[in-house]
């Protein structure tokens, strides 16, 4: 993927959401929750404060994380699905 987003946004590759539940239940594709975690694909290179300081993410490629149900906006690239969103809508890096 030759995609970079600009400023304080990164790409993430949302986890697939479960089929089937904890009891074995299996749960149809419009039953689905979208999932709330994924794999940061690509970032920018920061935010610019007001006096033109450049303010590095604290995330990177690679790093899973957790974000809102409703973030981002849903992309799809050569046929994979993704989200765009701001790095403040990320909640937390998970490991």
């Amino acid at each position: 993927m030759n995609l970079t987003p600009l400023h304080d946004r990164v790409i993430v590759k949302p986890s697939e959401a479960a089929e089937v539940t904890k009891g074995g239940i299996i749960i149809p594709d419009t039953a689905k929750e979208k999932p709330m975690q994924g794999e940061i694909i690509a970032v920018g290179k920061g935010k610019l404060t007001e006096e033109g300081k450049l303010l590095p993410l604290q995330v990177k490629v690679g790093d899973q994380v957790l974000y809102g149900k409703y973030a981002g906006t849903e992309v799809t690239i050569e046929g994979d699905e993704y989200l765009m969103m701001r790095e403040a809508d990320i909640f937390a890096i998970i490991g």
